[in-house]
């Protein structure tokens, strides 16, 4: 599997966006709600990243992509921010890269990924976030964690 460079920046928060995949189809009816169902348990959805790199940064990732992205073809795993935080992804390029000289020292290079799918909280996990206050249970979890690995338990307000 692909791999996004270590040495290379993680897309910044400037542009960034996410976009889930249509995965209901709606018919619409000649009198009445229209009637829509769920086609697909998963979709690909299509986050727009924005890359602030170096000179240098900016020679290797346009070898990255050619070779190892394969041009965009090709899906690799890269670390991007979703609701549950920064994740590890399975994404590709859905469009040619664009790349604009700053001040004549860096590169912003923005362009769109699709990425397989989203990483969310699992059911489990949903049921228990939906049924506890979302912070209490941070703060409880975060108390535990002092407890277990530094022996001490610290009350959070």
């Amino acid at each position: 599997m692909v791999t996004w460079p270590t040495t290379l920046p993680l897309p910044t928060i400037q542009g960034y966006g996410v976009q889930p995949g249509d995965a209901v189809l709606r018919t619409d009816m000649e009198a009445g709600l229209a009637r829509q169902r769920r086609r697909f348990t998963s979709s690909p959805s299509t986050i727009n990243v924005q890359f602030l790199m170096t000179r240098n940064q900016f020679a290797v990732f346009e070898a990255w992509y050619k070779f190892e992205a394969k041009e965009g073809a090709e899906f690799f795993d890269i670390d991007l921010l979703g609701g549950i935080g920064l994740t590890t992804h399975t994404a590709r390029f859905t469009r040619q890269f664009d790349a604009k000289l700053r001040n004549g020292i860096f590169w912003d290079i923005s362009s769109e990924l699709e990425i397989r799918e989203r990483p969310t909280l699992d059911a489990e996990a949903l049921e228990l976030v939906l049924t506890n206050e979302p912070d209490l249970l941070m703060g409880s979890i975060n108390a535990l964690h002092n407890v277990v690995h530094q022996g001490t338990f610290i009350k959070e307000i």
